[in-house]
């Protein structure tokens, strides 16, 4: 049986955590450089009319957007931890699909847009329509989603194996 808190963990290879880890060092290291900033902007004067200022402003905004969600992200993080191997479709699992009408298969990831940068094949987030479909799943079992379009599809899952990387 699948972990239901499964979708809620970020399966995350050694490498990936590490990318993340660092970047988040260097935002928070960079919070002083664009505190400075804003307020060498706010000296400038008016601040309805200061574009730099509203410009650092948003900056800012935009770098303690990007902190909440790597802490959230690395706070969930298992890190190199592939679950077994039983066949259950489940973050860090690398699930092959047939869609209803198609001979073809597709292969990805499930886990998080994070690890698309170091995985090398298609990354879907398990709280992506089709991910919500197929976490907790067995191999030969037919499950059916709602595309972001309204449409539904059937898709069944042809395997799933622990992502090595």
């Amino acid at each position: 049986m699948s972990n239901p808190d499964a979708t809620n963990v970020t399966w995350l290879t050694q490498e990936a955590y590490d990318r993340l880890k660092h970047e988040l060092d260097e935002l928070i290291a960079n919070r002083p450089v664009i505190a400075k900033e804003i307020n060498d902007r706010r000296e400038e004067g008016d601040l309805r009319e200061n574009g730099g200022y509203q410009a650092a402003r948003e900056e800012q905004g935009k770098q303690e957007g990007r902190i909440l969600q790597l802490q959230e992200t690395l706070r969930r993080a298992k890190v190199g931890e592939a679950p077994p191997d039983d066949g259950v479709a489940e973050p860090g699992m690398l699930v092959t699909v047939r869609y209803e009408g198609d001979d073809d298969t597709e292969t990805f990831l499930l886990g998080s847009r994070e690890e698309a940068e170091t995985a090398g094949v298609a990354v879907y987030s398990p709280q992506s329509p089709i991910g919500r479909a197929l976490n907790g799943r067995h191999e030969g079992e037919t499950v059916e989603y709602e595309t972001p379009a309204g449409k539904t599809m059937k898709v069944e899952l042809i395997s799933s194996k622990p992502y090595t990387g």
